[in-house]
Order: C-alpha cells, then sequence, then structure tokens
C-alpha cells in the first residue's frame, strides 16, 4: 500500500507552482492548513496541495482572497468542494458557442476599408471586441468573430466606425441591464432555495444548482432574440409609415379657441342635444353655416351676369 506523499515546503512549492512566500502568505490569512509538525521539520500533504490548486483555480476565475477565504470555509464545513467548484466552473464557462479566432491587423485593416485607423483599433480594444495578444504587436484575438462581422458589415453599409463604437456603448449598457434582471428574477424564483436559509447547501444542492444553470443558460438569449425580433418588426414598420408619409402635405393645424355663448343659447342646446354635447352641436352647426356660405359664394361666382342682374 502506497504510504501517502509529504512535502517540505519547498517541495510544495515545486510541485504546486507557487512560491514559499505566497504558500506561507496562504497560511497567514487562514487559506491553507497549517502543515503537520514532525520533530523539527513542517511537512505538507496532498490535501496542502489540492488547496493550493483550488486557491490558483479561484484566482484564475477572477475571485479576491476574501471571497476564496469565505468560500473555503464555509465549504469546508459541508465536506468538499466538488459541488460548489462544478457551479463556479458552470457560471464561469462560456455563455456562448463561438469560439475566440486570431486577426492580423493587415486583415483588420482589409476588412474596414484598407487604411489603417489607430483611433478605431484603440476603441475595439477598449470595448473588448479586440485583445492585444501577447508579444505580437501585429495580431489580436476577436473573442465574438461575429460582432466583429457585424461591425464590417455596418462599415460597409456607410456607418463610421466612430458612431458604431459609441452604439456598442449604448447598447452594452442597456443589455447588461437586461442580463441583471434576467439574473434577478431567477435568484429569486429558482436559485433562492439554495442561496437563503441558516444552513449552507450541501454538495449534492450545489451540483443541482450547477445543473440549472446549465439548463437555464440558453433561455436569456432565446428570450432576448424573440423580444428584439418583436420590437424590431414593430417599430420598423413605424419608422417605414413615417418615412412614406414625409412627403405629405401636412394639414393645417386645428386651432381651439373658447368663445362665449349666450346663457340662453346654452340651455337651449341642451334641451335640444342634451348636456354633455353642446360643444359637439355648437362645433357642427358653425362648421355647417360655413360650408353652407362657402357653396352659396360658389354658386354666385357660377351664374350668368344677367341673373345677377334681374336680381338686382
Amino acid at each position: 500500500m502506497n504510504e501517502p506523499a509529504v512535502y517540505r515546503i519547498e517541495d510544495l512549492a515545486h510541485v504546486s507552482g507557487a512560491s514559499v512566500r505566497t504558500i506561507r502568505a496562504y497560511q497567514d490569512r487562514g487559506l491553507l492548513p497549517r502543515p503537520e509538525r514532525r520533530g523539527r521539520a513542517n511537512l505538507y500533504s496532498d490535501a496542502h496541495l489540492a488547496r493550493l490548486r483550488q486557491i490558483a483555480d479561484l484566482l484564475d476565475r477572477g475571485y479576491g482572497l476574501a471571497s476564496i477565504k469565505e468560500l473555503l470555509e464555509a465549504w469546508d464545513a459541508g465536506r468538499g468542494l466538488g459541488g460548489v467548484l462544478g457551479l463556479v466552473a458552470e457560471v464561469d464557462g462560456p455563455w456562448t458557442d463561438e469560439e475566440a479566432v486570431r486577426i492580423s491587423r493587415a486583415e483588420l485593416d482589409e476588412r474596414f476599408g484598407g487604411a489603417p485607423d489607430d483611433e478605431a483599433v484603440a476603441d475595439a480594444v477598449e470595448l473588448g471586441v479586440l485583445e492585444p495578444v501577447p508579444g505580437d504587436a501585429d495580431s489580436f484575438l476577436v473573442p465574438s468573430p461575429q460582432e466583429l462581422a457585424v461591425a464590417a458589415e455596418l462599415y460597409g453599409a456607410g456607418v463610421p466606425l466612430s458612431a458604431i463604437a459609441g452604439h456598442l456603448r449604448e447598447l452594452r449598457g442597456q443589455v447588461e441591464h437586461i442580463a441583471a434582471r434576467f439574473l434577478e428574477f431567477t435568484t429569486e424564483h429558482v436559485f433562492a432555495r439554495y442561496l437563503q436559509g441558516p444552513h449552507r447547501p450541501t454538495e449534492a444542492d450545489a451540483a443541482e444548482a450547477a445543473s440549472l444553470v446549465r439548463r437555464l443558460r440558453p433561455l436569456a438569449q432565446q428570450t432576448v432574440d424573440a423580444e428584439l425580433a418583436r420590437a424590431m418588426r414593430l417599430l420598423a414598420v413605424r419608422q417605414l409609415r413615417r418615412q412614406l408619409g414625409a412627403g405629405e402635405t401636412p394639414r393645417a393645424p386645428q386651432v381651439s379657441r373658447s368663445v362665449a355663448l349666450p346663457e340662453e343659447t346654452i340651455k337651449a342646446v341642451e334641451r335640444l342635444v342634451g348636456t354633455g354635447r353642446v360643444a359637439e352641436f355648437v362645433a357642427l352647426a358653425a362648421e355647417r353655416e360655413v360650408r353652407a356660405r362657402e357653396l352659396d359664394a360658389l354658386t354666385s361666382r357660377g351664374r350668368p351676369p344677367g341673373d345677377l342682374d334681374e336680381q338686382g
């Protein structure tokens, strides 16, 4: 039967990739258990090596040491980290099927008009559309080839690169709001049972939560796709109608003025049409009188001169 592996601190640093100074710092912070004391030697085990690898994994995922300490302490009480690390991996994993590609600066310039535009490239790097490749100043990593392709199509349609960058900044803020609301919604109605209560979720709970994340992941994009299609159809029709109606002769604005009527007249109208329709009646009566006078004037203009003389 194999004996459990034991390491001096220098050996542990070598196999884990962490420095001796880092290992001691983790011990001081309570992230790493103290070694076993045997005589005058401090000895570490495979459990220490596994813990160092767990810490390194969580650091790579963007967690700070304070958060890692809290996470490790909580899950030590739950007898293991497998479930929570599976949940972390599921949440931190890619939320798209796209795969990043590499593009040279020459290829990039060619796709956007052929002329170098350092300002546009700087905007793209700031927005994360392009990522510099360490050690290669003439290449970039494209996390989302689809997003870059959309920018190229817009540019080809005549949209300036500065306008594309500005639109992406605005759009990103709105999309992040949508994502935040979706997460709040699912947390309240789906994940609350795993996150609330006096006790930390068990290993099985964490594994189930990771499975739920995997199932719910595509729902956010599907919902946004469907709602975006609906909104685009609705707004595009409205925009088209406005554009098609732009050449029509605008109607004269309706002018509303208050006119004082004698009390006896108002009461007489109320007796005829009721209290609530006085204004409508007066407006129609006035319009009829105007139309009648227009007809009289038109008729007078159309009569032969002899008819006018006879009437005179």
